[in-house]
């Protein structure tokens, strides 16, 4: 593969290889010297009357190659981790152009480029090196953007580089040159494919796989690919995380069921990830006997005011299978913990403060001051909604401080019923059972006094 220095290899290449045909077959017919640059048609003095005969290479347009675009796309793991890097594929396309003030030299330079680009229809490696190289001069010599084009690694790259002619209508040539805003000459349009630029990020790559399952330690044979007679998964799986009494989310302290399939063996532990962690937290779990479910309690001490922030949880079970003799680690599913509002004054060990609602005339406000079980922590955000109306958090610097909430003053002096919403998680309103309507919890009704 190339470096993102290839596209100027490729015209310097091209520049390299219309330098050497002018100066060996066109120069000594027209009796002057002739020049070969890769410059913008807009900075060539059309005014000079000094100039010499000219050829210009100019790179007008960079597409995407088709036939490469959707091989090798990068592709990551499970854990999101990149394990491959698609090269960036690319067409150059390119305007060759010829000036001389002297009847006929403008033609007779186009004609040789076009005839030197008919027998050269790719670029082979040999004359990508010789063109790249500074051969037995010093590379301390050439200007530093041909020293950096050394290190393009042209030459090396799986696909070879094809000159094909391109068809320009009059209508797309004439465009070009309004858009160039300089006067038009003749030019013959090429384009040249493929450079493949590597992708340099880094990637991980797996090592090869020694045995299908686990090896018997008498015969040295794996137990190979695991069959069952259904369509269902082979491993141990989770489907879904259940709160209780048909809750939306969970809540400290609250016993979660947990359906899935397969899930038998020994030393089982509930594996929970936050974004705001470093570390999972691991908890008692008990299987059922027909391998279909699992319960785990959620603590509901001061230690789990800390360590359980409110919001959405990553849940995972770690146990190992009979037969095995290493864990293992089934699928993860999402499992929302929502923060509880603490409308009354919480006892010991937690000591929460009730909350408290108070109008003010100067600024008009209601200020709502309000703590939750668990506590909300300075990086995530937190809104609380009365009735309808919502309302962001104020900044607070540490989570042990309460949460602050002014609304206008325009809100009404009424009951409200109250929410709070922690990284998007909201706290339980609704109450729900088998067989009967759902209400609101009168718990959660609150007085915005006038």
């Amino acid at each position: 593969m190339s470096s993102p220095l290839a596209i100027g290899a490729v015209s310097a290449v091209l520049r390299n290889l219309l330098d050497d045909a002018m100066i060996t077959s066109v120069a000594p017919a027209l009796g002057t010297t002739i020049t070969v640059t890769a410059v913008a048609p807009d900075t060539i003095d059309l005014d000079d009357e000094q100039m010499a005969p000219r050829l210009n290479l100019f790179l007008h347009q960079v597409t995407h190659n088709a036939a490469w675009r959707n091989t090798a796309l990068p592709s990551r793991n499970g854990a999101g981790e990149r394990m491959t890097n698609g090269p960036l594929a690319l067409d150059l396309h390119y305007l060759v152009t010829a000036y001389g003030r002297g009847d006929f030299q403008a033609e007779i330079l186009l004609g040789h480029a076009m005839h030197v680009l008919h027998e050269r229809p790719w670029l082979d490696r040999a004359s990508i090196r010789d063109a790249l190289s500074p051969g037995p001069l010093d590379l301390g010599m050439f200007p530093p953007q041909i020293q950096a084009l050394s290190q393009s690694d042209l030459a090396d790259q799986l696909e070879a580089i094809k000159i094909t002619p391109a068809a320009l209508g009059i209508d797309e040539m004439s465009k070009l040159w309004s858009a160039i805003q300089t006067h038009y000459r003749p030019s013959a349009a090429y384009q040249v494919s493929v450079v493949l630029i590597e992708g340099t990020r880094p990637g991980v790559s797996p090592l090869p796989v020694l045995s299908r399952g686990r090896v018997d330690p008498a015969t040295q044979r794996d137990a190979g690919v695991l069959v069952n007679p259904d369509l269902l998964p082979s491993v141990p799986t989770l489907m879904q995380a259940l709160p209780p009494q048909m809750q939306k989310t969970a809540r400290l302290g609250d016993t979660i069921e947990v359906s899935g399939i397969r899930l038998a063996g020994a030393d089982p532990q509930v594996r929970l990830h936050h974004r705001l962690r470093e570390t999972p937290i691991e908890l008692p779990a008990a299987l059922d006997a027909d391998g279909r479910g699992l319960q785990f309690d959620l603590p509901d001490d001061a230690a789990a005011q800390a360590d359980l922030p409110a919001g959405t949880w990553q849940l995972s079970l770690v146990l190992t299978p009979a037969g095995e003799s290493e864990p293992r680690e089934t699928n993860a599913i999402p499992l929302l913990l929502s923060a509880r509002p603490m409308i009354e004054a919480s006892g010991p060990p937690l000591g929460l403060p009730a909350i408290s609602i108070v109008r003010s005339a100067d600024p008009p406000r209601v200020r709502v001051t309000l703590a939750s079980q668990p506590r909300v922590r300075p990086q995530q955000q937190a809104v609380l909604m009365l009735g309808a109306r919502q309302c962001h958090a104020n900044h607070r610097a540490a989570a042990g401080d309460p949460l602050v909430f002014d609304f206008p003053g325009t809100l009404a002096a009424d009951n409200h019923y109250l929410r709070l919403r922690v990284d998007g998680v909201d706290s339980e309103l609704v109450l729900q059972a088998p067989d009967q309507a759902p209400v609101f919890d009168p718990d959660m009704l609150v007085t915005v006094p006038a």
